[in-house]
């Protein structure tokens, strides 16, 4: 089975990537959804309810199952890297956690929204928008660059 594996890497780190794409793509659009539904929705309304749907099914079919796919690739990644002991994999991985818990936070977002209850400004979302591509960065240099 590891040499199964071993021998699919690169198709492995392909699917990680794609999945990271996918999800990022939701991280970055989700809040910019949030903004124009507090901005211009008014709960109850039909706009309200079309904005519940387009957030509902952005998280359940694409950032979810991307979600885990990123974070099922990616470590099967590192177990065939080996790079436990890699300070550039801790930074890493702490910044995932930090989009992981970003995605938690939009998904607690989204349901405050669904239940009538959304109490932050479109100003709040977008500042809040910024928070993925921060962490992205961080990301894409300890991956690419690894300067620890």
């Amino acid at each position: 089975m590891l040499d199964l594996l071993e021998s699919s890497y690169l198709w492995l780190k392909a699917a990680h990537v794609v999945a990271m794409v996918s999800w990022m793509a939701g991280l970055f659009y989700l809040p910019r959804i949030f903004v124009y539904h507090a901005e211009r929705a008014t709960v109850g309304s039909e706009l309200d309810r079309t904005f519940q749907v387009m957030e509902d099914k952005l998280l359940r079919l694409i950032m979810r199952p991307a979600l885990i796919a990123t974070w099922g690739l990616g470590i099967v990644l590192v177990l065939l890297g080996g790079w436990w002991t890699e300070v550039w994999l801790w930074v890493k991985v702490t910044s995932v956690l930090a989009l992981s818990a970003f995605h938690g936070w939009c998904v607690v977002r989204a349901r405050d929204f669904a239940e009538g209850r959304n109490s932050r400004t479109g100003r709040t979302f977008r500042i809040m928008n910024e928070v993925p591509t921060l962490l992205l960065l961080v990301i894409v240099v300890m991956v690419i660059v690894k300067p620890f």
